[in-house]
Parts: C-alpha cells; sequence; structure tokens
C-alpha cells in the first residue's frame, strides 16, 4: 500500500523492538520516519528539528512513565499551533484525550490504543487523517468517553455517593464525618476519591460545587 502523498514522521516510543518494528513496517508503505526518539527529550529535539507532517509517541515515556510522551507532545502543539499528533497508549487514560482534544482546537489530533496498530489499514488511514487535521479516536475511548458521560456517578462505591450526598446538603468535612461515624482521614480520603473518579483535578477551580452539581444533575 502506497499513500497518496508520501508523509513524514518522528515517531517516539521506548520500546525498542516496537519503535524499530513500527518505523521499519511504516516504512515499507509509503511514510519517511525522519527520526525516532526513546523519551521525551528526543521527542521534543526531532519535533523541532524535523517538523514532521505527524508526530507520533506514546503516552508513557521515560523517565517516569506517567504522561511524558503526552506532554512532549502538547509542548510541540504549543510551539507550533495544529501540529499534528497522534498518541499511542497501551490503556484508555480520559483526562489524556480531553487534554489531547483541548490542545488549539482540537483538530490534527489522534487517540489510539496500541492494539489497533496491528490494524493496518485502519493504522494507516488515521495517520493520513491526523495529518490532514481530522481528530481520529479508537473506537475503545470512544466508548468509554460515552459511558462516563452517560452516568459520571457510575464508579462511585457506596460510600463515595452517601459522602458526596452529604456534600450536596452543604455539609462540612467535620459534619460528614460525625454523620457517617468516619474520621476525618477518612472523609478527606473519600472525597479525594469522588474529585478523581469525577475527573476534577486540582486546577479547576471550586472542585466540590463542581462535584456536588454533577451528584444533583444525575442524581
Amino acid at each position: 500500500m502506497q499513500t497518496s502523498r508520501e508523509l513524514t514522521l518522528v515517531l517516539a516510543e521506548d520500546g525498542v523492538l516496537l519503535r524499530e518494528g513500527l518505523a521499519s513496517l511504516l516504512s515499507r508503505h509509503g511514510f519517511t520516519v525522519l527520526a525516532t526518539a526513546s523519551d521525551a527529550e528526543g521527542l521534543l529535539t526531532a519535533a523541532e528539528r524535523h517538523r514532521p507532517d505527524v508526530l507520533i509517541t506514546d503516552v508513557r515515556m521515560p523517565p517516569g512513565f506517567s504522561d511524558e510522551g503526552l506532554r512532549a507532545a502538547l509542548q510541540v502543539r504549543a510551539r507550533r499551533p495544529g501540529a499534528p499528533v497522534l498518541a499511542l497508549s497501551q490503556y484508555v487514560q480520559r483526562t489524556y484525550v480531553g487534554e489531547l482534544l483541548d490542545s488549539d482546537d482540537g483538530t490534527g489530533v489522534g487517540y489510539l490504543l496500541k492494539d489497533r496498530i496491528g490494524r493496518l489499514t485502519e493504522f494507516f488511514e488515521a495517520i493520513r487523517q491526523v495529518a490532514d487535521g481530522g481528530t481520529i479516536l479508537d473506537p475503545e475511548v470512544v466508548r468509554q468517553l460515552l459511558r462516563h458521560r452517560r452516568d459520571p456517578l457510575r464508579n462511585l462505591t457506596l460510600r463515595e455517593r452517601e459522602v458526596l450526598a452529604l456534600m450536596a446538603e452543604g455539609k462540612s468535612n467535620t459534619a460528614i464525618g460525625q454523620a457517617l461515624t468516619i474520621g476525618q482521614a477518612a472523609v478527606n480520603k473519600h472525597i479525594g476519591n469522588i474529585m478523581s473518579k469525577l475527573n476534577l483535578h486540582p486546577d479547576e477551580g471550586h472542585r466540590r460545587v463542581l462535584a456536588v452539581l454533577t451528584y444533583l444533575r444525575e442524581g
């Protein structure tokens, strides 16, 4: 298979076998791999030097193996707005998807699970669509996003729902602890879990209010 035009790529993946195998596969199917990188710093350097048509990167990379690849990709888009990025991940991480879609105007981005790479026709087409400014999401990502949107409270435990209900009544942490006969440490832990499961992060203002609004809306 050949692409309609030869797209240039930078590939960032810490696993040497996957990185070299994928680079070879792409090269044999009409893409030009300008450079590969094994960590976030190498990704930034290669992207700045080569300015590829598409940057393909693993989400988790050295040194911390958390979200370094995604962070580096977002830096590339901040420096060069609209730079096409295709992120690869072993698992669905809704937060990562949201950050990628929120960058610039959410175009020229893609998020695929690594299992999708084996479906070559779909994978190559995803690269081309991202290069053309499209937005590509793995079907499993879409399924989980829709499920989460339908019922954002579904992952809360019974105790967490009880805590959130008392929060909705305007009770303080102390009052919640007294009502449920649990200590302050337990209350704080439950509230932290609620915020995490509702994807309300520390940099979002009024998290408590947003959590309560979600409860009232869904309840």
